[in-house]
């Protein structure tokens, strides 16, 4: 009965969120509330969603705080020299060019946001593509590239996966970053490889173009150079290093991390208070709309978990799973993780699929931490940059200037390869046993 009740509960919120009838939040909470009631657990539904939102504080917390001290990093002019510094390097060969689009779509998704990735990274280099007769697909492919092979600690699906096993951040992406080193090779390589193409086939060599100046990365107006803070740039560069280093090591918690880098930024940036509560309304929208997510999965997960739904799906699952296959299911999660992408939204599949497939494992040994680790490498991190599920795939190709379909086409065969590549890397450096 309980496991019937947990997966029809677990179909409505996949329906629901799929069909773009109700918002996730909504789905996240209504619907496990209702199938808590027909499994006669009514009177415990409180209980459960407190023990939920324990749980998700801290994820929670560190994402709100992310979002606002790298948005006042930005605001502050941290990535600015070095976007410009860039495109002064790429030249006009293909070849640098690509490279140029991978490296500044990387430093640009530091935040954790694909959209404001390809804001900056795709018209800041369209203009250059398009004198050059460059393929505008390999635009928008380096730089979903790039964007996709990013799963650090503050990102959306590294959070969901957190947020959906009850694991810290840290303990699911610290022994994951050489395989994520890997990846960001696979991609510069990848990358270069496109521009050496492109030069062949546009029949360029280094002494074939003019030279002319590389067009601007953006035209900043007066009110964003106001919020500049150029003398300030060691002391912002210093502080999100110490920031970044100490989340990352683990020495003290991220929220901790980024609640006193944040308050240090602003007092250090911008010192009044007004200057300062304007900062934080300027990306509090972003913040607040990513934690109420958080906290409405914490709900989700802290009823279907508290009242023994999970497990019980769990359970009358894992007489489906062949014994040979069960004790390798993060490998599998790993190589299917990015196709997946293309079925099942974020929130859909860390908060409704994950759990399930966690208590599977956890059925041959396996622990969760490592199917956590599985979905990273292609659930909506490879995968975002082209699924049909998520704005900034429509984002990247308008921007591109291409048809979404032509976009789906030429960058879902590389965004794969780097997802299997990365899910080889974890094998054979022992992260997924075999």
């Amino acid at each position: 009965m309980l496991a019937l009740v947990g997966g029809m509960t677990l179909l409505a919120l996949l329906a629901s969120i799929l069909s773009n009838r109700v918002s996730p939040l909504a789905a996240l909470i209504l619907i496990p509330i209702v199938g808590a009631i027909v499994a006669g657990l009514a009177p415990h539904i409180p209980e459960y969603i407190l023990a939920g939102l324990t749980k998700i504080a801290p994820v929670a917390g560190m994402f709100v705080f992310a979002i606002l001290f790298f948005g006042i990093m930005t605001d502050a002019g941290l990535l600015a020299p070095i976007v410009s510094r860039i495109l002064k390097l790429v030249g006009e060969r293909p070849s640098r060019i690509t490279l140029g689009t991978a490296a500044l779509a990387l430093i640009i998704h530091l935040d954790g946001s694909g959209a404001v990735c390809f804001l900056i990274t795709i018209p800041a280099l369209r203009p250059l593509y398009d004198r050059l007769g460059m393929d505008r697909r390999v635009l928008a492919c380096t730089a979903s590239m790039a964007a996709g092979v990013n799963f650090l600690p503050w990102t959306g699906p590294t959070l969901r996966a957190g947020a959906a096993l009850n694991l810290s951040v840290s303990t699911i992406f610290t022994p994951m970053i050489w395989i994520q080193v890997i990846g960001l090779v696979f991609v510069f390589t990848a990358s270069w490889w496109l521009g050496k193409r492109e030069e062949r086939r546009l029949g360029l060599t280094g002494n074939t173009l003019s030279g002319l100046p590389i067009p601007p990365v953006i035209e900043e107006s007066e009110a964003v150079l106001a919020l500049r803070r150029p003398r300030l740039y060691p002391i912002n560069a210093a502080l999100t290093l110490v920031v970044v280093g100490v989340m990352v090591s683990g020495a003290i918690e991220p929220a901790v991390a980024f609640m006193a880098g944040t308050a240090l930024a602003l007092v250090i940036n911008y010192p009044s208070a007004g200057e300062q509560r304007s900062r934080i309304d300027a990306h509090a929208h972003a913040a607040l709309l990513m934690a109420s997510i958080l906290f409405a999965a914490g709900a989700f997960t802290g009823i279907m978990s508290g009242s023994g739904m999970i497990r019980a799906l769990a359970v009358a699952s894992v007489s489906h799973v062949p014994d040979g296959v069960g004790t390798h299911i993060p490998v599998f999660l790993g190589l299917l993780a990015m196709p997946l992408s293309l079925v099942f939204d974020p929130d859909s599949f860390y908060m409704g699929v994950l759990p399930v497939i966690a208590e599977v494992a956890g059925h041959f040994g396996v622990p969760s931490v490592k199917v956590a680790q599985a979905a990273l490498l292609g659930q909506m991190t490879t995968g975002f940059p082209v699924s049909p599920l998520t704005p900034a795939t429509f984002l990247v190709a308008g921007l591109s200037g291409i048809e979404l379909g032509a976009h789906q086409r030429f960058s879902i065969p590389w965004l794969f390869a780097a997802s299997v590549i990365m899910t080889l890397a974890a094998v054979i450096l022992g992260l997924f046993p075999l």
